[in-house]
């Protein structure tokens, strides 16, 4: 059986252990779907990817996303892993952007100090959302009808709903209900206080949570994040610069970092790598 470098990295931290974890699979063009689906379920994360030879010429490298259970066309936090691992892997910097290719297309990746950033690829949904759809979630949650400010449909890849409370007190106290939930994937944004109860907050401007259909709660969520900046920033309700907490129920510490430049939203962070070494497949 062939054996690949192999890397599991923490992604939107500076401090393993405190972000979202990424298994990577470097050189796996020799793997068949069934392969790659087979070793996402194995390392059971909430993605694991593969970095083959591109495709597009205007492309550094390709990649191939899997949860559990499907491949994904776009996800936020594996792209961000995804390049830190190649670029550790590749010999040389390229000058400029970093280009990904995935199922969604070309993705731009750039270089921030420390941080890397990618830029959020356009929304493939938006709007308003059906309000029955909105009462079924809220319940499910337990919020009641004047919790919820706005809810909007922020589909990028995952079909993610958002829904804007009043306060971060109230994301962070949110109890979901999975069953009522029926597969939703739904995320939280809500605006921290800059005195009071938001003090361990630290830098951060907005708490956001994510919950998956799959009934877990995802600790840092690069393409939730990258539509919410979309609605926020295009609705007025976000500076074009800002960062948000997410991960603290769970006892993270993730910080995403979002730039509008020009015409374009980055959203980056941190990378720390935890495991490094080969895997026999």
């Amino acid at each position: 059986m062939p054996t690949f470098p192999f890397q599991q990295v923490d992604v939107f931290s500076s401090e393993p252990m405190r972000g979202n974890p990424l298994a990577v699979v470097v050189g796996a063009d020799s793997l068949s779907d069934g392969q790659m689906q087979a070793f996402a379920n194995w390392t059971n994360l909430s993605e694991t990817t593969f970095l083959l030879k591109p495709t597009d010429p205007k492309a550094h490298y390709r990649v191939r996303i899997f949860t559990p259970t499907q491949e994904l066309p776009f996800a936020g936090h594996p792209t961000l892993g995804s390049a830190h691992v190649w670029l550790a892997h590749a010999g040389a910097s390229p000058d400029g952007d970093i280009v990904q290719e995935c199922g969604a297309g070309l993705v731009r990746i750039r270089r921030d100090g420390t941080r890397l950033a990618f830029a959020a690829p356009p929304l493939t949904r938006s709007g308003p959302v059906d309000p029955a759809l909105v009462e079924r979630i809220t319940k499910a949650l337990g919020l009641a009808a004047a919790d919820v400010e706005d809810a909007n449909w922020l589909v990028n890849g995952p079909d993610w709903i958002g829904l804007r409370l009043q306060s971060r007190e109230q994301v962070l106290a949110v109890k979901p209900d999975y069953a009522m939930l029926a597969g939703a994937r739904v995320g939280l944004v809500g605006v921290i206080g800059k005195t009071g109860g938001a003090a361990d907050s630290g830098d951060a401007d907005f708490e956001v949570r994510a919950f998956t259909k799959n009934g877990y709660e995802d600790p840092v969520t690069g393409s939730l994040n990258a539509g919410m900046a979309q609605w926020l920033i295009g609705s007025g309700i976000a500076p074009t610069s800002y960062i948000a907490a997410q991960g603290t129920v769970l006892g993270r510490n993730g910080r995403v970092f979002v730039d509008k430049v020009g015409d374009d939203i980055w959203i980056g962070g941190e990378v720390a790598a935890c495991v490094a070494g080969t895997v026999t497949i």
